[in-house]
């Protein structure tokens, strides 16, 4: 049986650390013990070594289910350049492509197979994975699965066939955002069978959280940035239009920055995705579709232009600052005009049920904004922690810095 000190190897060998960080090593112990489990790692707690790190070391190769193509491509390139054999299968690739990886899985080359959901349809290629030898299966991103989570996908309803595929197998489902509800429905949906649930703290106490009304968003951003001086910044806008218009207006006034939205070719978004990365550009204004699966620890501020939908979607996106542990900033100037926008887009909701939830979702953030209590005890009370700090001294609130209800009531 494989054990806890050959994966610290491992962990050394390919990733250079010499140990895990919290909760990390009780994740890793789940999978060796070949239990299921439901690990909560709120954005930047190393969740990817949780199901990477064992599957190096133990016989077989690993199955991660993964919902975006981006995503499953930048995690199969850094394992490569770790010198792990990785590889991945889904709609973009060539017919040639695929032959190949699957001509690596037959001759038991590989030690982790990124799959899309979608894959898991056809009963042709569940027989011929249950021809390999498999050692784990990581389903990554696993609040997909649930009409609760932020970013539900019906594909993933159908990983619960995993268990019954594959007999003996253990299911680990990964995610950085779970509320309660979540996480009881993950276990419900796929299956699983007497999990092991890790849950990491959902306070990041480095994060210093603002929010305002928004009264004029270039000086806003401007006020910001100018704080963060040739630093690493995300800009988030709600629509692409906004993007693009408030990217061109710091362009001309001297940053570096770039654009990066669903409307852009693949081409261009990587470009922007690459120069954010190697800092030649200091800005990357976006819409939500940027983020997933970004490693990059040093992002000194995260400024949303607009209300985001729902908490779980700030607490990602905001979370993507300071992964360094070093002191980081995430500003929110919202209106009550960005809750009727979201509105009219979940209007288009095909389900009432859907809908619904998203509305919850969607009222708990206007909660947030509009609210006077601190916003760290705020944002981990939601996911149903507590906050030992009566003043956590890094938000708005605790700062002394919002001088009166700055129009919540009107």
């Amino acid at each position: 049986m494989t054990t806890l000190s050959e994966v610290k190897a491992a962990l050394k060998k390919y990733w250079g650390y010499d140990e895990f960080l919290p909760l990390q090593e009780r994740a890793i112990e789940s999978v060796l013990r070949g239990r299921d489990s439901i690990v909560v790692l709120p954005t930047g707690g190393g969740k990817s070594i949780c199901f990477q790190a064992p599957a190096v070391t133990l016989p077989g190769m690993a199955i991660v289910v993964s919902p975006l193509i981006s995503l499953m491509k930048d995690q199969i390139d850094s394992l490569t350049e770790c010198g792990i054999r990785a590889a991945r299968i889904d709609s973009s690739q060539p017919a040639s492509e695929r032959d190949r990886v699957i001509e690596q899985v037959i001759n038991r080359e590989l030690k982790l197979l990124y799959i899309a959901p979608e894959r898991f349809a056809s009963d042709g290629f569940i027989s011929f994975l249950r021809r390999v030898d498999i050692s784990l299966i990581a389903i990554d991103e696993a609040h997909c699965v649930s009409m609760w989570g932020h970013d539900f996908r019906p594909e993933y309803r159908r990983l619960g066939r995993l268990k019954e595929s594959f007999p003996g197998v253990s299911v680990h489902a990964y995610t950085a955002t779970a509320t309660e509800h979540v996480r009881s429905d993950i276990a419900v949906q796929l299956h699983l069978k007497d999990p092991e649930v890790l849950i990491g703290s959902f306070d990041r106490p480095n994060l210093v959280y603002r929010v305002k009304r928004r009264t004029n968003t270039l000086q806003q951003v401007r006020d910001v940035l100018d704080r963060h001086r040739n630093e690493s910044v995300i800009i988030y806008c709600i629509r692409r239009a906004d993007v693009d218009e408030l990217c061109a207006k710091l362009i001309r006034k001297g940053y570096r920055a770039a654009p990066y939205h669903a409307g852009m070719s693949a081409e261009d978004r990587k470009a922007a995705q690459d120069a954010f990365i190697t800092e030649e550009v200091d800005i990357i204004v976006a819409t939500v579709a940027f983020g997933m699966g970004i490693d990059k620890s040093n992002v000194r501020a995260v400024i949303h232009t607009g209300m985001p939908k729902s908490l779980e979607h700030y607490q990602q996106e905001s979370g993507r600052a300071g992964r360094d542990g070093l002191e980081a900033e995430c500003s929110l100037f919202w209106s009550g005009g960005d809750y009727g926008i979201w509105k009219s887009i979940l209007a288009n909701t095909e389900s009432d049920q859907a809908r619904n939830i998203a509305l919850t979702k969607l009222n708990g953030m206007y909660d947030y904004c509009t609210g006077l209590t601190c916003r760290h005890r705020a944002l981990v009370n939601y996911f149903g922690q507590d906050l030992k700090e009566a003043n956590c001294g890094a938000c708005d609130v605790c700062l002394g810095e919002i001088a009166s209800m700055d129009g919540a009531l009107e």
